[in-house]
């Protein structure tokens, strides 16, 4: 209930009225009659008291709206509370919303970011294999050179093997040959020396 109202319904509860010495005919909250009287057994004239009570009546009278008009009644404030309730759903509504669209950017992002640590991956095992391969390929190469270069010399100590072989055949064949020679020429001078000292016992018997 309106603060106003109620204060208005208390004093027609607990007061009398005064028409004629309230202006527009208000509610009074004192008791104007018993307050003309105690003017009156001070000293004061009629018209005096009335006066006063007047003034008094109307200030108080004033200060009652002026409260009233800074309060709010119930229905203005349960609308209120539904105005304000109304604004925190429809924060509460844009909070939610603003989190679900930050929170799939961040999945996209987070799905983006995946998609290029897999494309890395890939890019990275690709190079690397390339990489592998090349060494692989360069590694099988130097073996076969390497292979080649030890069947070249193989067949060089082979080709050498064979030369010192014949010539230590032929050396053998000539140290023969020699041998021979010289056995003959041995054999010839020794039967020489032998013909010619026989020949020289003829001639000296």
């Amino acid at each position: 209930m309106h603060p106003r109202i109620l204060a208005v319904q208390i004093c027609r509860l607990r007061f009398r009225r005064m028409s004629d010495l309230v202006p527009g005919n208000r509610a009074c909250l004192v008791d104007t009659m018993a307050l003309v009287k105690r003017l009156e057994g001070e000293g004061m004239t009629q018209k005096q008291a009335e006066a006063i009570t007047a003034v008094v009546t109307e200030v108080l009278q004033d200060s009652l709206d002026t409260i009233a008009h800074s309060f709010v009644s119930r229905e203005e404030m349960i609308k209120s509370e539904m105005l304000h309730e109304a604004a925190l759903s429809k924060y509460k509504g844009e909070v939610k919303s603003s989190q679900d669209h930050n929170f799939s950017l961040l999945q996209r992002e987070t799905e983006r970011l995946r998609t290029d640590i897999e494309k890395l991956r890939s890019e990275l095992k690709y190079e690397v294999d390339k990489v592998t391969a090349g060494q692989r390929l360069d590694l099988n190469l130097e073996k076969g050179h390497i292979r080649e270069e030890l069947s070249k010399q193989n067949s060089e100590t082979a080709d050498l093997t064979n030369k010192l072989n014949r010539e230590i055949h032929a050396l053998k064949t000539q140290l023969e040959a020699g041998k021979y020679e010289v056995i003959k020429y041995c054999i010839g001078t020794v039967v020489s020396v032998t013909a010619v000292g026989l020949g020289l016992l003829r001639i000296l018997k």
